[in-house]
């Protein structure tokens, strides 16, 4: 992974070390430059759900207190830190020059296998239609909101024939150089596929901002948005008149066997910290479906669930503790109960017992095409 990538701000990107080969960490643990990211994203977002406090975990001092599962470590990036109002990956909110960044690289590729084995396939033919009809176009150029290390575009360009050009947006720029680096150079059908990288601020984008895009994706962002800032995309999209992909948004339902009477109840505590702050949590995907299609979009919407299994338990270990940490930090009174049920579903984890499903739904917006092609 040496090929560079290009800035649009600072030039040619040294090539960096991928998501596999991040820098090793001091005494087991992610370096503070790498922070616990913030941002109470869904059991699929990136940032995975939650802040667990007790060693190592992200919520820091006065968080709430629901230990970690010995000899683990929560990621620092698997759960949000308990600071209220902040957002992960894409920069949604002024913030001061030195804030630190949102997710480890460590988290993301942990969570890409079951990501890429969940987004619906069946929204490619829709939109394969739709680029292929594009006027005049030689190749397609493609914006990646809240890219973070990549993971749509090593999905999606090897499926998608033709040049293509990947613009990718992040307020990270540490996540940047990994998903520049890493990301595909070939499409289908052997066509070239180059990338560039973007600081970006969605709740900021306009159709001018998207002006040549072909189509919009993005992975697990519509959760950590609001109302309005989806408004903000679906707008900018239909003026551009492109298509979007937006995959991963959790649906709100979980599904744990064996089943324990206690799971309804984190559930809803955890969906309930969810939509903190004005944040859509499970409402995300109804909201965008109604905002794209006021202005004017053809919406699909198609289930893409993790299905997490005994090859799947280191995943499933952060996602518990993340689950279960945002629960308490909504319920404190849980606490004592949460315990004791996050150790036996660790335990069960450990043990190859346990399956977990985590719905999300993935959204297809097919935009009028600005120049009124078909």
């Amino acid at each position: 992974m040496t090929n560079p990538a290009t800035t649009k701000r600072s030039g040619p990107i040294p090539a960096q070390p991928g998501p596999g080969e991040a820098v090793e960490a001091k005494n087991g643990m992610i370096p503070a430059a790498l922070g616990g990211m913030s941002g109470p994203t869904g059991p699929g977002g990136p940032s995975g759900p939650g802040g667990i406090a007790g060693p190592g975990g992200p919520s820091g001092p006065g968080g709430p207190s629901v230990p970690t599962h010995a000899g683990g470590a929560v990621i620092p990036g698997a759960g949000p830190s308990g600071t209220p109002g902040t957002r992960p990956t894409v920069k949604l909110r002024e913030a001061a020059p030195d804030d630190p960044p949102r997710y480890a690289p460590e988290w993301l590729e942990l969570r890409e296998p079951a990501d890429a084995a969940a987004r619906a396939h069946d929204l490619l033919d829709p939109l394969r239609i739709r680029l292929a009809n594009l006027p005049g176009k030689s190749g397609v150029v493609i914006h990646d909101l809240g890219c973070g290390t990549g993971s749509m575009g090593r999905w999606l360009a090897p499926r998608l024939d033709g040049a293509q050009h990947w613009i990718l947006h992040d307020r990270d720029p540490y996540l940047l150089h990994f998903a520049a680096v890493a990301s595909p150079r070939s499409a289908a059908d052997g066509s070239r596929v180059s990338v560039e990288t973007r600081r970006g601020d969605v709740a900021r984008l306009t159709a001018d901002a998207l002006h040549g895009a072909s189509l919009v994706t993005a992975s697990a962002l519509l959760d950590v948005l609001t109302r309005e800032e989806i408004d903000t995309l679906a707008a900018a999209c239909a003026g551009a008149g492109c298509p979007a992909l937006l995959t991963l948004s959790v649906a709100g339902r979980v599904e744990l066997t064996p089943p324990h009477p206690l799971d309804a109840e984190i559930a809803r505590a955890f969906n309930d910290h969810q939509r903190r702050d004005g944040l859509l949590g499970p409402d995300a995907v109804t909201v965008a479906a109604e905002a794209f299609s006021a202005h004017g979009a053809t919406v699909r919407l198609h289930p893409s669930p993790w299905r997490l299994g005994p090859e799947q338990a280191a995943l499933t270990e952060q996602w518990l503790r993340g689950w279960v940490g945002a629960a308490v930090e909504q319920r404190p009174e849980l606490r004592a109960e949460a315990e004791v049920y996050l150790n036996n579903r660790l335990r069960q984890c450990a043990a190859g017992e346990l399956r977990v499903t985590v719905h999300h739904t993935d959204l297809l917006a097919l935009c009028r095409p600005a120049d009124g092609a078909s």
